[in-house]
């Protein structure tokens, strides 16, 4: 199981911190779209490394569209000499139509035709065969010589895709060569949505499990000292509160019988309650979503879970420091 980091909002910070991760020894680090761009963050952080797996974990693809992240993929490639994974995540509907303005619609289906368009772009820059791609969604059949990059050296990038409910799920793994399960998820929910839906999408695929890689982000509450243990439990108490008023989260709640949860917690939101958003979230709660403990307790609860079930791991941590995450690293491969 490899261990992986996240390297944050921070582009300035991104290189020095992405070296630092590699010396660690970590294998991978990935970026995620939030306050920043997590492409300019990947290559910051490409320009700074040579050997650590980079990733988008993830970009929210119905932002763009197939053309512009085939580019983007294919630069990222290039510039990290073949050690990146295009991880991929719709958003929902309110942030793709009012902060992005753009279309939403059947997002398993959308995202099914996104991949397959991405890797039409990248096999005719490839082989020079005409672009000729006619979906629901997208449609490319043009692309002059001028703008067609030079065959790669490097395979592909491998495209990763993020998804919580089934159907989504079952798509990352038809048409993926990944999967991010996402950080609000349960040893239950991951078995019964998850996994199981994975199973389904690999044989609708006829691929095996074995050419599949599943990368897990784990919600931890852990530190160093104990203020900053009990910064992170409030941090990962305000998370869970948080996903739990999504509706499109709603499946993870609905496999322990939380759905009230929901309603209360997206309630507070709407009322701006956000300070209360801890209270909804209980010790037994906490432990359920999140693993809670020092860095060698948290380790060991995490290779229980996971070890067996999945290829990649990665700690969310409260305000992601080297030396907390050097210390989690060694943990868990101490723990493996």
């Amino acid at each position: 199981m490899k261990i992986d980091a996240s390297l944050m909002f921070d582009p300035v910070g991104a290189g020095a911190m992405a070296a630092e991760l590699e010396a660690a020894g970590f294998d991978g680090a990935y970026t995620f779209e939030g306050q920043s761009d997590p492409f300019i963050t990947s290559t910051v952080a490409a320009m700074r490394t040579q050997n650590m797996t980079l990733m988008t974990s993830i970009a929210v693809a119905f932002a763009r569209n197939p053309m512009s992240l085939a580019y983007l993929g294919n630069d990222l490639q290039t510039v990290s000499g073949g050690r990146f994974i295009l991880g991929l995540g719709t958003q929902v509907k309110a942030h793709i139509e009012r902060r992005f303005s753009m279309p939403w619609s059947k997002p398993a289906s959308r995202m099914r035709e996104m991949v397959l368009a991405i890797r039409a772009i990248w096999d005719c820059w490839q082989t020079g065969e005409k672009l000729n791609f006619q979906g629901e969604f997208y449609q490319h059949t043009l692309m002059s010589p001028i703008f067609s990059p030079q065959p790669s050296a490097h395979a592909a990038p491998p495209i990763f895709i993020a998804g919580v409910g089934p159907v989504m799920t079952e798509v990352a793994a038809e048409v993926g060569d990944g999967y991010f399960l996402h950080p609000f998820n349960t040893q239950q929910s991951m078995q019964a949505l998850s996994l199981a839906a994975i199973g389904r999408g690999l044989e609708k695929a006829g691929k095996s499990r074995a050419d599949y890689t599943i990368s897990a982000q784990v919600m931890t509450a852990t530190g160093l000292d104990e203020e900053s243990m009990q910064a992170a439990v409030a941090s990962a108490r305000n998370q869970i509160a948080f996903y739990a008023s999504t509706p499109a989260y709603l499946p993870v709640l609905e496999c322990h019988g939380l759905e009230t949860l929901q309603r209360e917690a997206n309630a507070m939101i709407k009322q701006g309650r956000w300070v209360e958003l801890n209270d909804l979230v209980d010790d037994e709660l906490l432990n359920t979503f999140a693993i809670v403990g020092t860095p060698t307790e948290v380790a060991q609860k995490m290779v229980e879970r996971f070890q067996g079930k999945v290829d990649r791991i990665s700690p969310v941590v409260y305000q992601p420091d080297v030396a907390l995450l050097t210390e989690l690293r060694g943990a868990i491969a101490a723990a493996l």
